[in-house]
């Protein structure tokens, strides 16, 4: 590069980062996408000193048990070779208690009972969101365990799944990718018997790509549908509670600023760390619709978001404004199926949940009262028990018996 060339980028540079400023979003623009958000809030200064705000995170990651369950690993392999992450937690059947003093768990010696091989269990797939992990699903997991077979995963370049090849190479990642990791997964974990499929956000997307590009695994083997907190397109129109102008700013600038700031990660992350109090606020504002949530898991939040390096947050954005998979909704209209969304998301407003409902007309549809975007956390007893119907409806279980987990919004007086 010359140097008018060098310089002429420089004052780019320079003039972006200046306009960001000039827009009050410098320091959050980060933290806001992050939490899967658009930017430009106010965070309450906090009373408490920043050492003792420090300790105070520390104390909860040492002492909060979210995000600590896991089940039996396996990895499946992407069709451009990323490698994805996956757990199995699987339920204790008589041929299993029976085989070798129960020690076999998996595989045909699992489904084999008087000599005969028995039907493959039911499966639930649960695909989680953007910037975030399979541990999102903590409370769901902690109830449906030993009731159903379940498959955990993380999307690819998200937890413990591997960096996007394809993305390494320059390629833009999109939700038909993700469609096709899913696939991927469920050709390793479950590729036999009915499937239950699970998505929140991103997740549910990630669905809707599966049944567009395999309808005949839909038709074929899937028993029901979960759709939570998600979108059927038209995300390019959500204004994030902030002034339309101002988004529409915003987005016109927002690309480029996130280009620039994922090629120098090592610093980015320096200045997340450095605003962890403005980060935690602007969690709090876009992943939650409660007054009062529970301390340990809005950090557990945090935790999962900021665990998503700045490279990733900026090559899955432009995704989320091309996504448009509505026309893919009719494959679920054959089998059962929710649609949850909290009435305070920002994110994915309960609106686009209702436009998912125009379509599949026969779904239930429950938008949860204050809540928002990280409904499945904030009050976990609400989707559980729906999810738990959604079983007995489609037969997957016989009854449900599913453990109480209550909200994680702090009752007055409490």
């Amino acid at each position: 590069m010359s140097g008018s060339s060098a310089r002429a980028a420089a004052d780019a540079t320079a003039a972006t980062a200046a306009g960001w400023r000039r827009a009050g979003i410098a320091g959050a623009a980060i933290g806001v996408l992050a939490a899967g958000a658009a930017a430009g809030v106010a965070v309450e200064r906090l009373t408490v000193g920043r050492g003792m705000r420090k300790k105070a995170r520390l104390a909860l990651d040492a002492t909060g048990p979210y995000g600590s369950l896991r089940g039996t690993p396996g990895r499946a392999v992407a069709d451009d070779g990323t490698e994805l992450y996956y757990e199995i937690d699987e339920v204790e059947t008589e041929a299993s208690a029976g085989d070798e003093g129960g020690a076999g768990t998996s595989g045909s010696r699992r489904r084999r009972l008087f000599g005969r091989k028995a039907p493959a269990p039911v499966t639930v797939v649960l695909s989680h969101g953007y910037c975030l992990g399979q541990d999102s699903w903590h409370f769901q997991r902690a109830a449906l365990r030993g009731l159903v077979r379940t498959v955990y995963w993380d999307q690819r370049s998200h937890g413990r799944s591997g960096r996007g090849r394809a993305q390494a190479d320059g390629v833009p990642v999109g939700i038909d990718q993700l469609g096709r990791d899913l696939k991927a997964v469920i050709d390793a974990a479950a590729p036999e018997g009915r499937l239950v499929l699970v998505g929140h956000s991103m997740g549910g997307m990630t669905m809707m790509a599966l049944a567009d590009q395999y309808p005949a695994l839909i038709r074929d083997r899937v028993a029901a549908v979960a759709l939570i907190g998600t979108s059927g397109g038209k995300l390019g129109e959500v204004t994030f509670g902030l002034p339309v102008a101002g988004v529409n700013a915003v987005r016109r600038v927002l690309p480029g600023v996130l280009n620039a700031l994922g090629s120098q990660t090592e610093l980015v992350e320096k200045g997340r760390r450095a605003t962890a109090d403005l980060f935690a606020g602007l969690i709090k504002r876009y992943s939650f619709g409660s007054r009062d949530v529970d301390p340990a898991v809005s950090r557990f939040a945090e935790r999962m978001i900021e665990s998503t390096p700045i490279d990733v947050v900026a090559e899955f954005y432009p995704a989320f404004t091309e996504h448009d998979k509505s026309g893919a909704l009719p494959a679920f209209r054959d089998v059962p199926v929710l649609i949850l969304a909290g009435d305070k998301d920002l994110v994915t407003p309960s609106s686009h949940s209702e436009a998912i409902s125009d379509v599949l007309p026969d779904a239930e549809l429950v938008i949860v009262p204050d809540a928002g975007h990280l409904v499945m956390l904030e009050h976990p007893e609400t989707v559980t028990d729906r999810l738990a119907d959604l079983l007995v409806r489609s037969g997957t279980v016989p009854a449900a018996n599913v453990g109480g987990h209550g909200s994680t919004a702090q009752q007055p007086g409490s």
